[in-house]
């Protein structure tokens, strides 16, 4: 008799390329606090219950040394943070010099830490005075833009490694102008198409301003955007208007921005958070299916669980470029689950980058709990907790699972029993199954 044949299971670590970029992000309005000078702020004291308000937020303004030294401690090499443009340019053309000397040493710590530093330029938020001219549908809204990136780039320049311009202009487009999504929108929440046009034509315009501004200061030091890039799937197989609808929702999507912003681009950023399934079941155009109804596995915010988007979106946005995952995280109180996610997320980055992909780096979001826009404190990101009342920091189990993961660079295949390897289902038969 031959021998029975020896399992096809391969204990091997799943290695990382050399060099490769681990951290985790955060946002300066989401997590810094106070933030007086902003839209958002003026937004939210008129039409945000207290609880929902940005506030004190994570105070990071005054703690960052301490966030940082977080970072450092759990194995991070790299970091992704935003300023403060209504900061930094609280009136028009008058620039707040000691904000600026603030994100100075704000850096200054991340480079003594040894921390590669991507630093995002726009992310949301935008100064009172620029709001009240008309915000980003205003035809001068990328020379305002491009004159604050003059001013603050030549300052920054030293301690910065890569620059992030604009970050989800397809999200800030939707939520400001298109009616934004069931739980609330972004101000100045309006609905209105022709307007969102004009919006995305106008952050395209201050990307590529400010791609030549950043360009002309250090040729080497690679510029990009993050965008928000999803997973579609047609729920019915062979539905040749799903997969027509599928087809079309990925190119206004993941590529219509890309395709304004051509040559402008010496990196993809890509934030990943979601992957919809078109179902047609009555009229002629498909709608996105609940996945709760499904009952599949989502994040606290209702957003579905599933890895292989993000092989998805690798495979189809790899154009040569080199590509960072400037943005991938669970909103969850259940850290069991934020460690699933980083595992499984991350084998399907690993197979993506033996697909051929280049993936260079991941940031996972957040650092820290943040404040989440208008649903507020609720949604539990961060890798570390943040009591809200006492500003205390407490390390999560999943940072510890990351920092092991970043110190190997690689996924050991130790870690894969977190996810169920390694279960004999004859001793599971032997315990019994608990019924609910």
């Amino acid at each position: 008799m031959p021998d029975t044949p020896k399992p096809k299971h391969d204990h091997a670590s799943l290695n990382f390329p050399e060099g490769f970029l681990w951290g985790a992000a955060t946002s300066a309005f989401q997590v810094e606090g106070n933030n007086t000078n902003a839209d958002w702020w003026e937004w939210e004291q008129k039409n945000q219950p207290a609880e929902k308000r940005s506030g004190l937020s994570a105070n990071q303004y005054e703690l960052y040394e301490k966030d940082f030294d977080l970072a450092k401690e759990l194995g991070h090499n790299s970091h992704r943070l935003s300023i403060e443009w209504s900061r930094i340019e609280p009136e028009e053309g008058q620039f707040n010099q000691e904000a600026i000397d603030h994100y100075i040493k704000v850096l200054k710590v991340l480079k003594s830490l040894n921390f590669t530093v991507m630093l995002t330029l726009w992310h949301f938020t935008n100064p009172q005075w620029f709001a009240e001219k008309g915000g980003w549908t205003n035809f001068k809204s990328a020379f305002y833009f491009e004159r604050f990136v003059k001013k603050i780039a030549p300052e920054l320049l030293d301690y910065v490694d890569f620059w992030i311009t604009i970050n989800e202009p397809g999200v800030y487009t939707f939520m400001s102008y298109l009616g934004g999504d069931s739980a609330g929108a972004f101000p100045p929440a309006k609905k209105n198409t022709t307007q969102a046009l004009l919006v995305t034509w106008n952050l395209a315009r201050a990307h590529k301003k400010a791609y030549k501004v950043l360009r002309s200061l250090h040729p080497q030091k690679p510029i990009g955007i993050a965008q928000n890039v999803q997973s579609f799937e047609p729920f019915h197989k062979h539905s040749l208007i799903e997969q027509f609808a599928v087809g079309i929702s990925d190119m206004v999507t993941n590529h219509s921005f890309y395709f304004l912003t051509k040559g402008y681009h010496d990196f993809l950023g890509l934030n990943y958070y979601f992957n919809y399934r078109l179902n047609r079941q009555k009229g002629l155009l498909p709608e996105v299916a609940n996945p709760e109804v499904q009952e599949r596995d989502v994040s606290d915010l209702g957003w579905e669980i599933y890895p292989e988007g993000i092989f998805s979106v690798l495979t189809d946005l790899a154009d040569g470029l080199p590509i960072y995952i400037t943005e991938c995280g669970i909103a969850s109180t259940n850290d069991d689950r934020r460690t699933r996610f980083l595992i499984n997320y991350l084998q399907e980055v690993y197979r993506a980058i033996e697909s051929g992909v280049k993936v260079k780096g991941f940031f996972y979001w957040s650092l820290i709990d943040n404040f989440e826009w208008h649903r507020g404190f609720d949604p539990r990101f961060g890798l570390v907790e943040v009591n809200y009342e006492t500003q205390k920091r407490t390390i999560r189990p999943s940072a510890l699972v990351y920092r092991e993961i970043i110190k190997r660079n690689a996924i050991p295949h130790d870690l894969l029993k977190l996810l169920g390897h390694g279960i004999r289902v004859e001793d599971v038969l032997k315990e019994g199954i608990h019924h609910d």
